[in-house]
């Protein structure tokens, strides 16, 4: 535990600029415009499936609301509200203080496969990753792109160290590097260097890639919890 400390202070250290990013004026103007192409698009064809998966969430508990906001981390570390179809039982907030000694992970997240507050049609909809499709509204409204970092919630920005704090440097994204390679399969450092290393090379033909190897996950769930 020790020597991981010591080795986020040598790398906060290290640090003495920002890391290098692609701020073309037209590679950013472009995948704006991408981005609300996509989203309405995307909102359009996809609302019968919405009202679908609404008529079924409310089915399974009346009581909770049929899309979960949560406040997320951007860019700049600027909070916004983050859109999902609700997978998890009305009160699984004040549930999740009583698991954080079972996360599965390491590092500035939390996941757990067995969660006892994931619905039964929370578990279709996160294994398929159909729970995330409404961030397509934040796509639109420009919280989010298609392709970027994964937003982290506030408790995990709150134990980030200045090398981590470098995946806040551009908008957070549906998809990334990071959920196309390794899912849930890889701990917090490499997710944070996969995602700086997107931050790095990002161009369009990459984000292309990744939103085509993005299909190809949805397909595969392996990883998906």
């Amino acid at each position: 535990m020790e020597e991981t400390s010591q080795s986020s202070a040598r790398r906060d250290q290290s640090i003495s600029k920002k890391l290098i990013i692609n701020e073309s004026l037209f590679y950013l103007f472009l995948k704006r415009g991408i981005d609300i192409s996509a989203s309405i698009i995307g909102i359009i064809v996809l609302s019968p499936l919405f009202l679908i998966l609404a008529i079924v969430i409310k089915i399974e508990d009346p009581k909770g609301a049929v899309f979960f906001k949560q406040t997320r981390v951007g860019k700049d570390e600027n909070e916004f509200k983050m859109y999902k179809f609700r997978s998890m039982v009305s009160n699984a907030e004040e549930l999740l203080e009583g698991l954080l000694d079972q996360n599965e992970v390491s590092g500035a997240m939390f996941k757990m496969k067995a969660d006892p507050r994931i619905t039964k049609m929370g578990k279709f909809i996160r294994k398929t990753s159909i729970d995330e499709l409404p961030q397509l509204l934040n796509v639109l409204k420009g919280d989010m792109s298609l392709v970027g970092p994964r937003p982290p919630l506030i408790r995990e920005v709150n134990e980030y160290t200045l090398f981590h704090k470098q995946r806040l440097l551009i908008k957070p994204g549906c998809t990334g590097l990071w959920q196309v390679s390794a899912r849930n399969n890889v701990g917090f450092d490499e997710m944070v260097s996969m995602d700086l290393n997107y931050i790095k090379n990002r161009n369009i033909l990459l984000d292309f890639k990744i939103i085509l190897k993005t299909l190809l996950v949805l397909i595969n769930t392996k990883g998906a919890y």
